[in-house]
């Protein structure tokens, strides 16, 4: 339930705290004075848009705080722990905005997203409105007020579902893994064959990519080459070369080499040398001679590599990564030859699971319709009591064969809506297409007067929903919401004496000037204030017989 409200510089209102009972809050005003403002605030705090026009006039930032005490096995609070926020029972959530459009938001002191406090708010309040009825109008929403209804049944059902679904995706995965259906392994298997091929024909070497690198450098570079060993031939062996120069250095060496060791050293080194020169020379000139340039081998050396480039663009980088690959997809096409009786196996147990899933889904629509059909009957009661005598409501429920159903949601297979009759003669249509906005508020009324115990939501907040409603049906709505805030909290916007009778705890909404402007304030009113406001609504004027009859009045709506 919603214990505490604190908001501050929303609209009119420059500080407010309001702490409601956990029965039947009832806020009234006149016409203008800030109602709307409380409930724009809860929806603020309940991650409506954020509007800088919301916050008061001169200031700078808008804040609101609620305060929420909810049962352990509150869905907000397994929510929560998904989020790793740390609470008791008890849920604190603050919201700020400020003129420069700043949002900072956080639940029980921990900074969340508007999509996380949506996610926590969803199963903390209700709120209904004369525009606020979208809930019910959406159809697969529809479908979760019959599954809330059904219970733990349907829940258990959906539970089966979801197993079955998920073993027959375990299935589908290894039928995958070999290859998939006929039509796919006979294709995966051409592609492997292909593979394998291309790579066997190359007759891969390791290494091979850089000597044939190596050698189409070499070939590029022929002239080059071909002109550095001429150079260096003509260097060493022509006439006047370094050959000659040596030769003619050691005879002169030679000469001299009695007379002392050191030079007969030197005339050695050079003889040395001169061998050494002599044999480098024949070298370079046994390379020249045998440096060519072929045309046909520099083609074959460039498509080689060409070949080879393909080939680690599609299987790896190098030669040994390559070879692994086809080894690889040699094993996965021998498996995907020798899987087909798995396959097989496998298509069997997913048509076994697919008849086990149709008899659960049978099984679940059988339900909902014996519960749609108590609930029609309910609410159609319900109906009558609010003035609406003619009504007839129904479920509308799609059918489906094993052909067309659906087999792959826990959900099931079921596409219902709603349809509804205000009038005698008149066919069911879809509750969208025919509803009023008055019809609406009294069906809205009577679904949840039928559904307070069902789905887990801890407060509700009516809007003006009995706007129009007068006479014996405000008796009757005000009989309802004293049902309905037995098990949840209610907090009720209303100008209906009934409804104030009612109330666990009455609050006025009033403006006042203080200081030259206009400020909208929230009393909780006492037992004699609120027979005070019982008589304004009334329009008595007020006099000892008024007094007496809103008195008369609070005992008959209790007393019902």
């Amino acid at each position: 339930m919603l214990s505490r409200l604190y908001v501050k510089n929303i609209a009119l209102i420059s500080e407010t705290d309001i702490e409601f009972d956990s029965g039947l809050n009832v806020l009234s005003g006149e016409t203008g004075s800030g109602k709307s403002v409380i409930l724009d605030s809860v929806n603020f705090i309940l991650g409506s848009k954020a509007d800088r026009t919301m916050i008061r006039y001169g200031e700078t930032e808008a804040f609101v705080k609620a305060e929420f005490n909810v049962d352990n096995d509150s869905k907000a609070l397994e929510v929560l722990r998904e989020y790793d926020i740390e609470t008791d029972g008890e849920i604190i959530i603050s919201r700020k905005l400020t003129t420069e459009g700043k949002n900072a938001i956080k639940i029980n002191g921990n900074g969340v997203t508007v999509s996380m406090l949506k996610n926590v708010t969803q199963h903390l309040v209700d709120v209904h409105g004369q525009s606020e009825h979208f809930f019910l109008l959406d159809e697969d929403n529809q479908l979760k007020v019959i599954d809330g209804l059904t219970g733990k049944k349907a829940e258990n059902i959906k539970s089966g579902l979801a197993e079955l679904i998920s073993e027959k995706k375990t299935y589908k995965s290894k039928i995958s893994a070999l290859g998939g259906d006929e039509t796919e392994r006979a294709r995966r298997l051409d592609l492997l064959e292909y593979q394998i091929r291309e790579i066997e024909n190359a007759e891969l070497k390791e290494g091979e990519f850089e000597e044939l690198k190596a050698k189409q450098n070499k070939i590029i570079n022929v002239e080059k080459i071909l002109s550095a060993l001429n150079t260096v031939v003509s260097a060493l062996s022509d006439d006047g070369g370094c050959i000659d120069g040596i030769a003619a250095s050691s005879h002169e060496m030679n000469r001299i080499s009695g007379i002392d060791e050191c030079y007969s050293q030197v005339c050695e080194r050079l003889e040395d040398i001169n061998t050494e020169i002599i044999d480098i020379s024949e070298t370079v000139a046994d390379l020249a001679d045998n440096l060519s340039f072929d045309a046909d081998e520099a083609q074959q050396v460039e498509e080689r590599l060409s070949l080879i480039k393909n080939l680690r663009k599609k299987y790896g980088g190098t030669e040994e990564e390559i070879i692994a690959y086809k080894d690889r997809a040699k094993e996965e096409y021998e498996a995907i030859t020798d899987g087909a009786q798995l396959i097989e196996k496998y298509t069997e147990k997913i048509a076994a699971c697919d008849k086990k899933i149709f008899a659960l889904c049978r099984e679940l629509t059988e339900m909902r319709k014996a519960t749609a059909k108590i609930f029609c009957l309910d609410v159609e009661t319900e109906l009558k009591t609010l003035n609406i005598p003619n009504a007839k409501f129904g479920v509308h429920f799609n059918d489906y064969d094993f052909e067309t159903a659906n087999l792959t949601s826990s959900n099931g297979c079921d596409k219902i809506y709603f349809e509804f009759s205000a009038n005698k003669g008149e066919p069911l249509k879809p509750l969208s297409k025919v509803i009023s906005g008055g019809e609406m508020s009294r069906f809205m009324l009577a679904v949840k007067t039928r559904l307070k115990n069902v789905n887990g939501i801890s407060t509700y907040i009516f809007d003006e929903i009995d706007s129009g409603i007068s006479g014996y049906t405000a008796d009757t709505v005000a009989g309802k919401f004293l049902s309905i805030s037995q098990s949840t909290q209610i907090l009720a916007v209303s100008h209906l004496p009934q409804i104030c009778a009612a109330s666990d705890a009455q609050f006025l909404i009033y403006k006042t000037e203080e200081n030259g402007k206009t400020l909208t304030r929230v009393k909780r009113l006492s037992r004699s204030e609120k027979v005070d406001e019982i008589m304004r609504l009334t329009g008595s004027v007020s006099s000892d017989t008024a007094r007496r009859h809103a008195e008369e009045l609070i005992n008959k709506i209790k007393n019902k």
